[in-house]
């Protein structure tokens, strides 16, 4: 297991006022689901269902699709470790940098891995003899996105090849992505998706995958029941039902990155890449990304992302997801006090 994912405010020495460390829509409004899941505060009383039928059936509804090729799952991590341990000892390729936990869950059941740039170019890419290739699009950290006609072009150029997607971050960038039912024309693939980033409830721990029926039902063998909780359960059905509550100013969000990355990009000591979401990596030309870290939580009561644990960048990277103006505000100053003394 990796400890220095985002969001560690856990860990934090002093009080974090602004978290810029955790990829998810900071702008939900709960107030209602809170009311809701008051109602139902019962339900913590009783198991809750083993398999989470109930949610699966609407999100079959939602995605227009069949029951049978969507799993639910106690948030995505938990899929990539059941895809790991459903196929244990398969040979691997993974996209890095990207989310470690693909690595992770890989070695723990001893697949054999292999790696390749997010920057390659994927009509290029070797994958004989590979059982999987793990892909994150848009891509954690970095924010790079693979555009839907080049993603099933790839898919369907490697036929004996499973392509797992993790689309956690799907809602937050307004181009086409993959849609879960692109699995019925395409078998090798596996769509990872979560519930929780655009809604604002990753303690939740709420998420799915879609697949064809046979690796969906080979995947639920592995499944421990009740391993998804009630109220995450009733949480998420509730969000599926009331879609109007939790919508997402995606281009609102994308203007108010633009212009935190515009006013970074003013600051000597910087390098700014690019995005195509709202969370973005920036490469510091001086100092450490643990001292900036610390500087930020001292001084500012700002969390930012250390992401020099991340396979491929080292360790003058960090990761910011765009706040609110005012705050995104209060981190430029920030930054700007801290290069002023490295």
């Amino acid at each position: 297991m990796l400890y220095g994912h985002g969001d560690d405010f856990y860990n934090a020495k002093n009080e974090v006022k602004i978290n810029f460390s955790s990829n998810v829509w900071h702008g939900a409004k709960l107030d209602k689901l809170k009311e809701h899941l008051i109602e139902h505060f019962d339900q913590l009383t009783r198991y809750p269902e083993p398999d989470a039928a109930t949610l699966r059936r609407l999100l079959a509804r939602r995605c227009e699709i069949d029951e049978d090729c969507i799993v639910v799952t106690n948030g995505s991590v938990t899929a990539f470790y059941l895809l790991a341990q459903a196929w244990q000892g398969a040979k691997s390729m993974i996209a890095i940098p990207s989310f470690s936990e693909y690595e992770d869950a890989c070695r723990l059941h001893g697949h054999e891995l292999s790696f390749f740039p997010t920057s390659e170019d994927l009509s290029e890419l070797s994958l004989e003899g590979q059982d999987f290739c793990w892909l994150c699009n848009p891509n954690n950290p970095d924010g790079k996105l693979i555009h839907r006609t080049e993603l099933l072009r790839l898919i369907s150029a490697h036929p004996r090849t499973t392509f797992i997607v993790d689309q956690a971050y799907v809602a937050f960038t307004t181009e086409d992505m993959l849609k879960p039912a692109d699995v019925k024309a395409h078998p090798n693939l596996v769509l990872v998706q979560s519930i929780s980033k655009a809604y604002n409830i990753p303690g939740l721990r709420i998420g799915y995958l879609v697949a064809a029926p046979s690796i969906a039902e080979r995947i639920r063998a592995y499944i421990i029941p009740w391993s998804v909780n009630a109220i995450a359960i009733e949480a998420s059905k509730y969000i599926l039902i009331h879609p109007a509550q939790f919508t997402l100013p995606i281009r609102k969000w994308q203007r108010e990155t633009a212009e935190l990355i515009y006013q970074l990009r003013k600051l000597d000591g910087l390098e700014v890449l690019p995005t195509a979401t709202t969370f973005f990596l920036v490469r510091l030309k001086k100092g450490t990304a643990a001292g900036l870290k610390e500087f930020l939580l001292e001084n500012y009561g700002i969390l930012i992302r250390d992401a020099s644990n991340f396979r491929g960048l080292d360790e003058s990277y960090i990761r910011l997801s765009t706040q609110r103006m005012e705050e995104n505000e209060v981190l430029i100053e920030g930054m700007r006090a801290w290069l002023e003394q490295v």
